[in-house]
Formats: C-alpha cells, sequence, structure tokens
C-alpha cells in the first residue's frame, strides 16, 4: 500500500498573494474548472486552518460535503460531522492520515499550516494557480519557510483567461 500524498493546490496572484490586504479572494477566476474536477476525484480529505475553515463554512457551508475535514486549530472545538479538530502534535496525526488507507490529501490552506507542513516536510505536491493580477499587498503565499526545499516541475497547463497552473513534487530530504 502506497502512503497518500499531501498535495498543497491553492490560488495566488503573479505577486505571490493568496489573500488581498483585506482577507478578500473575490479575484481568484472561477468562471471555468481549471482542472479541480480531475483533482476532487484524486482527493477523500481536506487539511484546513482554523480561519480557512470558518470562512469556507460560512461562505459556502455545504461545498465539499463529500470529502473528510480536517482542521488544525488550538481553539475550535465545533465542527461539523464530517469534520475533525487536531489541536496538537501535528507532525504524528498527519503521519498516521497519510499512512491510513485512502486517496490523497488536499491541503487547502491557509498560510500558517502551510507553512507548519512544509516545515514539518509532509508535503509532497504543488499545485499553484496563478492569476493574472497584482495585488501589491495581501497575506503572502509562502512566509517563514525554514531552509530551501528543492522543487521539481511536473507540468503546467495555461487557460484563456491567462491563469498558470504550475505543479510540482516536493524533494524529500
Amino acid at each position: 500500500m502506497s502512503k497518500r500524498k499531501i498535495i498543497l493546490n491553492l490560488c495566488t496572484s503573479l505577486d505571490s498573494f493568496i489573500e488581498g490586504e483585506n482577507g478578500e479572494i473575490d479575484w481568484c477566476l472561477t468562471d471555468q474548472d481549471y482542472s479541480m474536477t480531475a483533482f476532487l476525484n484524486r482527493i477523500d480529505t481536506i487539511f484546513f486552518g482554523r480561519k480557512s475553515y470558518e470562512q469556507l463554512v460560512q461562505e459556502m457551508p455545504n461545498a465539499f460535503s463529500d470529502k473528510k475535514k480536517v482542521v488544525f486549530s488550538k481553539t475550535l472545538k465545533n465542527t461539523d460531522v464530517h469534520s475533525r479538530v487536531i489541536s496538537g502534535n501535528i507532525e504524528n496525526e498527519v503521519r498516521d492520515l497519510i499512512n491510513a488507507p485512502g486517496k490523497d490529501i488536499w491541503l487547502f490552506g491557509g498560510a500558517d499550516l502551510t507553512t507548519t507542513m512544509i516545515n514539518l516536510n509532509l508535503v509532497d505536491e504543488l499545485m499553484i494557480s496563478v492569476h493574472p493580477l497584482l495585488l501589491g499587498k495581501g497575506k503572502p503565499l509562502f512566509n517563514a519557510i525554514k531552509g530551501r526545499k528543492k522543487l521539481t516541475l511536473t507540468d503546467t497547463k495555461t487557460f484563456s483567461t491567462g491563469l498558470v497552473q504550475l505543479y510540482y513534487t516536493v524533494e524529500k530530504k
């Protein structure tokens, strides 16, 4: 049995922000599929930080109802019946999840959880959708990454809107 992969899949502006200055994500293109149907068929679990989870529940309460949701938070207590909260020992909890049977796992965000997962060498692949705009200010895609992380480009896709998807594998040490 092969272990499940953790895939960071998110949108970014060309200047590498995942949110605008006031937390806005209204600039993310949603006018076509952008490879999401194939991606969603590949996964059965989604990892969220607390803020990303709460934003999803508020804006799209029924989104991804067929997926297991894992929320990483020291403060969140209540989730829906399809969700679970991990509040400590992230590395051991995640290793147990990736070694359990199932499909791959989507690292949805946010920035703090992404940083933690990358620094713990738990991310296997990146699927970054670069949107054709500059935000100027906002929350950066990567922050406080410890040391270099070598990536290997495995694919690219371009769309009529100017969106470019970059696919990478993360070299493990």
